[in-house]
């Protein structure tokens, strides 16, 4: 998705920038304004307040629409529809909503000194990409010591052969081959056990590392609270311009994942590190067993962390670009293991349920998702055709109200990433048509897919990798 300055016209022709830099003086210009402080806690309060005055309003607005439906199935059955497609969704959105405007990231210092990294990545028939990850790897120029072990997962290409030829090439490259493919989670424990220095790091095999990403993720680490013992990695598109499918997932990476991380940041508990790019501390990750055998690993792992005690951070501008799924197929087949993944964590850490501390509400949304997902599916889509043909039942005026908060929102993200974008020297490419897609469509597609991962989880059903 983006194209960064320093690197060859050969390494440019395989990255697909679609992102290009600013020039200095834009960069130069960027000052951010001074707030007055808040506590994290004053901020919690005040999003709570402003997200339940607009649930009252809607309740309020709702009154009319609520007669109507209960005439055709009932009170009780009427306000739980009105409640998935309107309230409760509204309440979150306008939570989010205040939480961004009030959110000030602090900023960081430089280190004088930078503490050693091990950088794990694992890879499975990744013959078209561990090349390039590998220089980019090489291009950050970290100052502090530096180990990369590449785990090969048994692939059947010619993955292996590609490590060896880096391995000359960089001192710092290693190389562990595995003879059969054993899972993401098992590939990472086999590596993890070889890790020699205090922090770790994982990065996708088909990723590229943006400038300075390592040295930025770093000391977002050592800068933020002491109780940190991980930090998400602000994760874009790398593909953006393969497919229309792309074309939509970039607006979702740069806008909805990244919002909601740097709000969950805010309140002291990004709720999921993911596995594509997130730094952690080696030491907690050995005290609680590595990444579980799993599908969702990354998300289970996270909640291992914060259910210990400990916080999980994001830094929005450590940034890779990674490889989004390219058809619908291999989109729903990444989307619904994602929703196992949540529900993995929910059995496996039933107990997070008792956590006090204020990451604690981002577990109760999430057991909100399931009953969201399950009325957008089976009521709200059904209301859209029904509206088509004149029948408002479901889909009326009120859902109206949802428009400003909508668009509130997409500004708000957009602002933010913009702002971040031009400290790094990057502007957002113009992409119109992806932007239509995730607006109208993109929901459509996905919230059917994660009710399809819940059910299949809560049931046992055979897992497979899919996509990541």
């Amino acid at each position: 998705m983006y194209q960064p300055k320093e690197v060859s016209k050969r390494q440019q022709s395989r990255f697909e920038a679609s992102v290009v830099s600013l020039p200095t003086r834009a960069v130069d210009r960027y000052q951010p304004r001074k707030r007055a402080y808040l506590s994290v806690r004053t901020k919690f309060v005040i999003a709570i307040a402003i997200a339940t005055a607009w649930l009252l309003l809607c309740v309020f607005l709702a009154e009319p629409w609520a007669n109507a439906l209960t005439d055709l199935v009932g009170a009780a059955l009427a306000w739980l529809i009105i409640s998935g497609i309107a309230l409760i969704p509204g309440f979150m959105n306008a939570f989010m909503l205040a939480s961004l405007a009030m959110d000030n990231r602090p900023t960081r210092s430089a280190l004088l000194h930078h503490p050693g990294i091990s950088i794990l990545v694992a890879a499975y028939n990744e013959e078209e990409n561990i090349v390039s990850t590998i220089e980019s790897i090489a291009l950050q120029n970290y100052p502090g010591a530096l180990e990369v072990i590449v785990v090969n997962d048994g692939s059947r290409d010619k993955t292996v052969e590609l490590v060896k030829t880096q391995l000359p090439l960089h001192p710092w490259l290693r190389l562990l081959d595995l003879p059969r493919n054993v899972g993401k989670a098992r590939a990472l424990n086999a590596a993890l056990e070889q890790v020699s220095h205090e922090i770790t790091i994982t990065v996708d095999a088909d990723s590229w590392l943006f400038r300075d990403a390592l040295q930025s993720i770093v000391e977002r680490y050592v800068q933020d609270p002491a109780n940190t013992r991980a930090v998400a990695g602000g994760v874009m598109v790398r593909n953006s311009r393969a497919t229309w499918m792309t074309r939509a997932q970039e607006w979702d990476y740069f806008q909805g994942i990244a919002a909601i991380k740097r709000v969950q940041s805010l309140y002291q508990g990004t709720m999921v590190a993911q596995g594509a790019f997130s730094l952690y501390d080696t030491a907690t990750l050995r005290e609680i067993g590595g990444w579980p055998d799993c599908i969702g690993e990354d998300i289970v792992l996270s909640w291992s962390i914060l259910k210990a005690g400990h916080r999980v951070g994001y830094c929005e501008d450590a940034l890779l670009f990674t490889n989004a799924p390219t058809t619908l197929l291999q989109f729903a087949r990444q989307r619904k293991r994602w929703s196992r993944g949540m529900i993995e964590a929910f059995k496996q850490h039933p107990d997070i349920l008792l956590m006090r501390s204020l990451p604690s509400a981002f577990v109760y949304w999430n057991l909100l998702f399931p009953f969201l997902d399950l009325i957008f599916t089976l009521v709200f889509i059904p209301g859209i055709i029904l509206a088509l043909f004149g029948y408002f039942w479901i889909v009326g005026p009120i859902t109206l109200a949802l428009i400003p908060m909508a668009m509130g929102m997409n500004y708000f993200m957009y602002r933010i990433g913009c702002r971040m974008f031009q400290r790094l020297g990057l502007r957002v490419r113009f992409n119109l048509s992806g932007f239509f897609i995730y607006s109208l469509f993109y929901s459509l597609i996905m919230q059917p897919v994660s009710l399809a991962g819940y059910i299949a989880e809560i049931l046992n059903l055979r897992k497979s990798w899919g996509t990541k």
